[in-house]
C-alpha cells in the first residue's frame, strides 16, 4: 500500500504544497540531502520511496541499525559509479540515522557535499542533538507530523478498497474501523498490520475481530465525544479527591485509546497549580518535567512517565488557594475594581518622570529589617481586598503563617 506519488500520499500536507522543499526536489533534477524527522508511521521511508519512484532515480537503503561504515562507503562508491557510467542518480535512503554514531555520519559527508547522491536520512530523534552539525548543515531538514484520525482511516479505506491490498473482498463496520483508528494512534503502518491480522480471521471484520487480531480490548472511548469529557473528568476529580488507583485507571484507559499523551500532560500541569498548588510546590515542577519528557520521548514509554506526576498529584496535600485568588482578583478587575497606581510605585526611571512625582517616597524594602516596610502597594479601590486565602494543608500550612503575618503588619492591623 505504499505510495506511488506525492499525491497519494496521506498526511503531511504542510511538507508537500506547491513550491516546498520536496516538492522541488521531485521536480528538479538536482540532487538535495534531507532529514525526515517525525513519530514512527507518519511516512519517513514512504516520502523517500516516492522521491525516488518519481525521479526515476536508484533507491538504496541502509538501516543505521546494522550497517556500519564499510556498508556507507560501499553504497556511495556503486552511486558514484552507477552516476559516472550511466548518469543515474541514487537516493541513499539511511532509516534511524539517529543510530549511527560520528565515524559512520561522517562517512557520509564526502556524498552528500559533492552531491554524488541523494540523501535522506529518517530519524524519530531530534537530529540536533543526534546528527553531527557539518552533515545537519548541508541538508534540509523537514519535520512530520503524527497523523489526524482522519489521515489513518483514509489510510485504511484506501486499503480496504484497493487491488494492492484487500480489494474489497473484506468488510468492516463502522465501529471496528474506528477501533482500529484509535489502536493505531497516529501510526499509519501500524493500523495496516492490524487490518491485515483482522482480514486473515475473517472476511467481515467486526470489534471482536479487531480484539482478537490485535489482543487489545476495544476501550469504548470516543476523542471528540461525550466519553472523552467523561474520563477526563473522571481522571481529574480521582487525582482532587486523592485516589491513586481510580486516577491510574482512567490514565490507562487514555492512553489505550489513543488519546494525545501531550493533552494528558497539559492536564497534570493546570492541576499542579489548580488543586494543590502550595500545599506542595514541587508538584508543578513534576507535572512541567513530565509535560516535558512525554514531548521528548513520546509513547510507549511516555506512560511511565504520566503515572509517575498522576501519583504525585493525586497523593499530594490539596490547595485550591492560587486559584480562588486570581478568580478573585480577574473578577475584581472586570468589575471595574482598578484605580490609579499609587505614585511612588509607577516607574521613575524616564526622562520627565521625577517632575510628575513618580517614584517620590518609595521606600526600598531591602533596607528595612526582615525586608519588610509598611507602605500602600495596591491601588485604593481594592486596598482591603483579600485574594489570597491559603489551607493549612501541606506545605501551604507555613505559607498561611507568614502571609497572616505579613499582611497585618503591612495593612497596620
Amino acid at each position: 500500500m505504499r505510495p506511488r506519488s506525492l499525491d497519494e500520499v496521506i498526511g503531511q500536507r504542510h511538507l508537500l504544497g506547491s513550491g516546498t522543499p520536496l516538492r522541488r526536489l521531485v521536480e528538479s533534477e538536482a540532487p538535495m540531502s534531507l532529514f525526515l524527522w517525525g513519530p514512527p508511521g507518519t511516512g519517513k521511508t514512504t516520502l523517500a520511496y516516492v522521491v525516488s519512484n518519481v525521479t526515476k532515480r536508484r533507491f538504496v537503503e541502509i538501516s543505521a541499525v546494522s550497517a556500519g561504515v564499510k556498508d556507507v562507503r560501499a553504497a556511495i562508491d556503486n552511486a558514484r559509479r552507477e552516476l559516472g557510467m550511466t548518469g543515474r542518480q541514487t537516493v541513499l535512503f539511511v532509516d534511524e540515522v539517529h543510530r549511527f554514531n560520528k565515524a559512520q555520519q561522517d562517512a557520509l559527508l564526502p556524498a552528500v557535499e559533492n552531491r554524488w547522491v541523494t540523501f535522506i536520512g529518517a530519524t524519530t530523534e531530534n537530529p540536533s542533538f543526534s546528527v553531527i552539525s557539518p552533515l545537519l548543515s548541508r541538508s534540509l531538514l523537514l519535520t512530520l507530523e503524527s497523523l489526524t484520525d482522519d489521515d489513518v482511516r483514509a489510510v485504511l479505506e484506501r486499503a480496504i478498497a484497493d487491488e494492492r491490498g484487500l480489494g474489497g473482498r473484506n468488510t468492516i463496520d463502522t465501529e471496528a474501523l474506528g477501533h482500529l483508528v484509535r489502536l493505531a494512534g497516529g501510526d499509519a503502518r501500524r493500523s495496516l498490520t492490524y487490518l491485515e491480522a483482522a482480514a486473515l480471521l475473517a472476511g467481515d471484520i467486526t470489534v471482536e475481530v479487531v480484539e482478537k487480531a490485535a489482543d487489545k480490548a476495544a476501550v469504548r472511548y470516543d476523542r471528540q465525544g461525550d466519553q472523552h469529557y467523561d474520563v477526563i473528568s473522571a481522571f481529574i476529580k480521582s487525582m482532587r479527591g486523592s485516589d491513586a488507583d481510580a486516577a491510574l485507571h482512567y490514565l490507562a484507559r487514555m492512553i489505550e485509546a489513543g488519546e494525545d499523551p501531550r493533552f494528558i500532560a497539559r492536564r497534570l500541569v493546570i492541576f499542579a497549580s489548580e488543586d494543590v498548588g502550595l500545599a506542595d510546590p514541587t508538584c508543578l515542577q513534576t507535572a512541567v518535567a513530565v509535560a516535558q519528557a512525554v514531548q521528548l520521548i513520546g509513547l510507549p514509554e511516555g506512560q511511565i512517565n504520566l503515572a509517575h506526576a498522576v501519583i504525585h498529584c493525586a497523593l499530594a496535600p490539596k490547595s485550591n488557594a492560587v486559584v480562588k485568588a486570581i478568580g478573585a482578583s480577574v473578577g475584581d478587575v472586570r468589575k471595574g475594581l482598578i484605580g490609579q497606581v499609587p505614585p511612588h510605585l509607577r516607574d521613575a526611571h524616564y526622562p520627565g518622570a521625577a517632575k510628575l512625582g513618580h517614584g517620590d517616597g518609595y521606600k526600598y524594602p531591602h533596607d528595612f529589617d526582615h525586608g519588610l516596610v509598611r507602605q500602600d502597594y495596591a491601588p485604593e479601590q481594592v486596598r482591603e481586598r483579600r485574594y489570597y486565602e491559603p489551607t493549612k494543608h501541606g506545605a501551604e500550612a507555613p505559607v498561611a503563617e507568614r502571609w497572616a503575618k505579613i499582611r497585618a503588619f503591612l495593612r497596620g492591623e
